[in-house]
């Protein structure tokens, strides 16, 4: 039994194999799409300076950092999230690269709150920003960028929504009732609760700004008599793509941090049984900020992180059977097994050639019977198995998944495994 002492801390994952095989499937999905939209990588630190934090987040995201000071006596912070580290990186490099910039990163966040089902302390997200593009069909490659992560992954159109706001709509909302342009982020914190909060919580919290729970209803159930041209545009564009069929308007969503300016989106499961699966939208006057408004780069983006995406893989069956695939395709080309104690030297050259010929190969460190050998190669999710015995320069090559067999010579080797493995 492993030590209770050692065990991952609350909100933390160990990654076995099979759960890095999972991930890894996430990753590559995300990766693919991505390519697919002209997107480049990057990275950034996983420990920043505080202060880019506490700039231009707001809401609750300064009660849950993973904060310390270090022996330097600076005051920093485990990364919470990627657009602030995006944004100073955008700042300092942009003249380098050709605008719009079209980014992604993929890299572990922190946040300290409750774990519960979706949402642990790390996680992993997969983030996609364009930045120096202030024009909807910049929101439209990002929403459309993140309707193909969904489709990438088995999702189909029954299975999850794509809810559009616009956060200035909310804005002139607050204006018009009286709301002071200082207190506006924390009138946004209310609306973005408004589904969560109790009825009578949610007015408690609007009492402040003398606004009925009531006029916040209305707002919201008339949605289209509030869309701007912006939405508009991006509706039009989307429907050019065929993808408009995923994505409605709703009001009810503005998003919690600070920086949003404009449009803004979530993805929820079509039952909404789960959290939000990816949210973002617009932030203009990010970048600018983070440079002393030295660099103005109107931008927007989105994340998608690892937990909740992972749970709703589970529970659509079409989308497992996807990523099962996927993953039963992912052992080794090639398991060699040793049927003779003699033959040791050639199943060591056979496996370094296959190697040096990019195949994944996999082979027998202690000798024990054939059948177990190839056993163990089922369970691998090797594709094929090369039994090698006294026989040889004649050989066995197994299909594993086809559970055939055939013969073949030294000389036929390389040109067998290339047809059985379709790399041919």
């Amino acid at each position: 039994m492993p030590d209770a002492r050692f065990q991952p801390l609350p909100g933390f994952r160990d990654f076995a194999p099979a759960d890095c095989a999972v991930r890894n499937y996430l990753f590559n999905a995300w990766k693919k799409v991505a390519h697919r939209y002209g997107f480049l990588e990057w990275e950034g630190p996983t420990v920043e300076a505080t202060e880019l934090y506490l700039k231009k987040s707001g809401g609750e995201l300064p009660t849950q950092l993973f904060r310390f000071t270090d022996q330097g006596h600076r005051d920093i912070t485990i990364r919470p999230e990627l657009t602030a580290s995006l944004g100073r990186i955008a700042a300092a490099y942009q003249r380098e690269y050709t605008k719009p910039l079209k980014w992604f990163e993929i890299g572990s966040c922190f946040r300290y709150e409750k774990p519960q089902k979706g949402r642990l302390r790390e996680f992993y997200q997969f983030n996609a920003d364009i930045l120096g593009e202030a024009s909807a069909w910049a929101d439209s490659e990002l929403i459309a960028l993140a309707i193909d992560c969904m489709r990438e992954l088995g999702f189909t159109q029954n299975d999850f929504i794509v809810r559009v706001s616009d956060r200035e709509a909310w804005i002139r909302f607050a204006s018009e009732h009286g709301v002071q342009e200082q207190d506006i982020p924390a009138f946004l914190g209310i609306v973005d609760k408004f589904e969560r909060d109790r009825p009578e919580e949610c007015q408690r919290k609007l009492d402040a700004f003398h606004i009925s729970r009531g006029d916040l209803v209305a707002f919201i159930e008339n949605p289209p008599a509030r869309a701007s041209e912006r939405y508009d545009i991006l509706m039009k564009d989307l429907t050019a793509r065929g993808l408009d069929g995923y994505v409605k308007l709703d009001l009810s969503v503005v998003r919690g941090l600070a920086y949003y300016t404009g449009l803004v989106f979530e993805i929820f499961d079509t039952q909404r049984s789960l959290r939000a699966v990816a949210g973002g939208g617009r932030y203009d006057t990010l970048v600018g900020a983070l440079s002393n408004n030295a660099v103005d780069m109107p931008a927007t983006g989105f994340a998608m992180g690892d937990a909740v995406i992972t749970h709703l893989i589970e529970q659509t069956p079409h989308a497992r059977a996807l990523k099962d695939a996927a993953l039963a395709s992912a052992g080794c080309d090639i398991f060699m097994v040793q049927a003779s104690e003699s033959r040791r030297a050639e199943v060591l050259a056979i496996a370094s050639a296959l190697r040096d010929q990019g195949y994944s190969v996999d082979l027998p460190l202690t000798l024990t019977k054939v059948n177990g050998q190839l056993q163990k190669a089922v369970k691998s999710g090797a594709h094929a198995a090369l039994i090698v015995g006294d026989e040889f320069p004649v050989m066995e090559l197994r299909d594993l998944g086809a559970r055939t067999s055939s013969p073949v010579a030294m000389d036929d080797l390389f040109d067998a495994v290339a047809s059985l493995t379709g790399s041919n």
